[in-house]
């Protein structure tokens, strides 16, 4: 049953051009999409950082469309259900959004999509991501670093009992990137996988391939410096790329599968290929803003794949998210005050979180 609507406003940090990305958000109102019967409004408690935000801030991959409201990794309470929402969910709810908020859920008589379909909505060509895109309405939408957030129902998740909020947020992307690939190429028992980076994506990559039961999780980083954290986050061993020299060849043929969230172009993708063995699969999550350049001759020895992965689909998102109440997921979260959130950003811009920053709304 819809809840009339309440007496609150969306009001958010915009980002009103590339400036915005050095701490320069502004406080002000927007007009979020029209109030649609499938929709939900959430008032937002927690919002994680995500890379994203920065590279959308300051116009990293394309021209941002300014004005906008960042923050996809959104928990909060249910405050307006619209009578035909999905997914029984009530006012008062603990809910959460994460970097897609609609797609054409095959609603076209003339537009058959197979994304839709095989529940892989994320891989939908009319996918809206939840800030800085179009919704099927035509309106523009905003995320969550922000009081309000209004959502098409098909993705909004219940948060399940157990599971702590600022736990659920960095999730619901930064989780589920690296969940989803983790899952679709079998990293389970008997599997030996490596994570390359250990940062935001990466720590939870570790997490969630050790929740799953990979017989071996091998944390690969630039710098000597990062291999306490991997061993304290349940890595068997480390590798760095710039202190070990003889890296390649040491570790060459040891892993099945490589989860990389590096998005520098600058990485030794090459050399992480050689750590695959045959039949080996390294997915690309992280996005850089250059390209990368390999040999070939680093796939043929080994048919060897490379693969690319995108967030997660609302049924990757509710497994996921399962599967950190049981088996005690804890990601390394610091909690940032949503008042705050310019300098947040810029500590995160300077690799400062160990290992996500997740924004509290102070109300």
């Amino acid at each position: 049953m819809a809840m009339a609507a309440t007496n609150y406003k969306f009001e958010g940090w915009v980002g009103e051009d590339e400036s915005s990305a050095e701490g320069k958000m502004v406080w002000k109102d927007y007009e979020p999409k029209k109030w649609e019967e499938t929709d939900v409004d959430i008032k937002i408690t927690h919002c994680g950082i995500c890379g994203s935000d920065i590279h959308v801030l300051r116009s990293g991959w394309r021209k941002a469309p300014y004005p906008v409201v960042v923050g996809h990794e959104i928990v909060g309470v249910a405050v307006r259900v619209g009578s035909k929402a999905e997914g029984n969910i009530k006012v008062g709810d603990v809910v959460g959004v994460g970097a897609q908020s609609d797609s054409c859920l095959n609603r076209d008589a003339d537009f058959k999509c197979a994304e839709c379909g095989e529940e892989s909505e994320n891989y939908c060509t009319r996918g809206t991501v939840t800030y800085a895109s179009k919704h099927r309405n035509g309106d523009k939408s905003y995320g969550g670093y922000a009081r309000y957030h209004r959502c098409p129902s098909h993705f909004v998740f219940k948060i399940p009992d157990g599971l702590a909020p600022e736990f659920a947020a960095p999730m619901l992307c930064g989780g589920v990137t690296v969940y989803s690939p983790l899952k679709h190429f079998g990293a389970g028992p008997g599997k030996r996988v490596g994570i390359v980076g250990v940062g935001g994506l990466g720590h939870f990559a570790v997490l969630f391939a050790k929740a799953l039961g990979a017989d071996e999780v091998v944390g690969i980083s630039r710098r000597e410096s990062k291999r306490q954290d991997a061993l304290d986050l349940g890595c068997t061993d480390y590798i760095a790329t710039e202190d070990d020299k003889d890296w390649e060849t040491k570790y060459a043929r040891r892993l099945d599968i490589i989860i990389s969230t590096v998005s520098s172009p600058k990485m030794p993708f090459s050399g992480y290929l050689g750590l695959l063995r045959l039949d080996g699969t390294l997915v690309q999550v992280g996005l850089p803003e250059g390209d990368l350049p390999f040999r070939p001759s680093s796939l043929t020895g080994a048919r060897r794949r490379v693969a690319g992965s995108g967030i997660g689909s609302p049924h990757e998102i509710r497994e996921m998210l399962q599967l950190a109440v049981d088996k005690k997921v804890k990601p390394w979260v610091e909690k940032r005050p949503m008042s705050d959130a310019n300098q947040a950003i810029v500590d995160f811009e300077a690799g400062k979180p160990r290992f996500r920053y997740v924004l509290i709304n102070d109300e």
